[in-house]
């Protein structure tokens, strides 16, 4: 399930958000959320992204855009944000979250890689973490949930030296 870091994924991830704009004519603000963004952690190989919109109607306005390259709507998905999944063989290969602009500044993907980015020693532990869990669980659901005290942790740090409140980061 986890791979070694692989230097192509900012590649990919630069492609894949090239993609969005072309197919929607918007030019939002996109950026490599996730652990394949952050250099030398070990990721499940799924590109995340966050895409900035003005408003969650925009995502819902380029829905056939977005479904014609490949990303559709999952059933049951954050409640703070759109999130809009891409998949090949059975598997997903992409995850582009959409944020409000009014969350985009202080949105919990981008403070957690943002510190982990500065934090090697907290991206080390992150990945002793996501280790543990995948060695325990089949993926999916329960691997996000049994890694999410950690990322809560990690989260209300940095909201801290922000001078902002916790937010739970679990938005399901």
């Amino acid at each position: 399930m986890l791979a070694a870091y692989d230097p192509t994924w900012p590649d990919r991830f630069r492609e894949v958000a090239a993609e969005i704009r072309a197919a929607t004519g918007e030019d939002w603000s996109i950026e490599h959320i996730g652990s394949t963004a952050v250099p030398d952690l070990a990721a499940k190989p799924i590109i995340d992204l966050a895409v900035r919109v003005n408003q969650l109607t925009d995502v819902d306005r380029r829905a056939t855009d977005l479904a014609r390259i490949g990303f559709l709507a999952i059933a049951a998905g954050p409640t703070t944000h759109r999130v809009r999944v891409r998949m090949a063989g059975g598997q997903r290969t992409h995850i582009a979250h959409f944020f409000p602009a009014p969350q985009w500044e202080h949105c919990n993907q981008r403070l957690f890689r943002d510190w982990l980015l500065t934090h090697p020693a907290d991206r080390d532990r992150y990945e002793q973490v996501k280790r543990v869990v995948a060695a325990a669980t089949d993926g999916g659901r329960e691997y996000t949930a049994r890694k999410t005290v950690f990322v809560q942790e990690i989260v209300n740090q940095a909201r801290d030296t922000l001078g902002l409140p916790h937010v739970d980061v679990w938005d399901k």
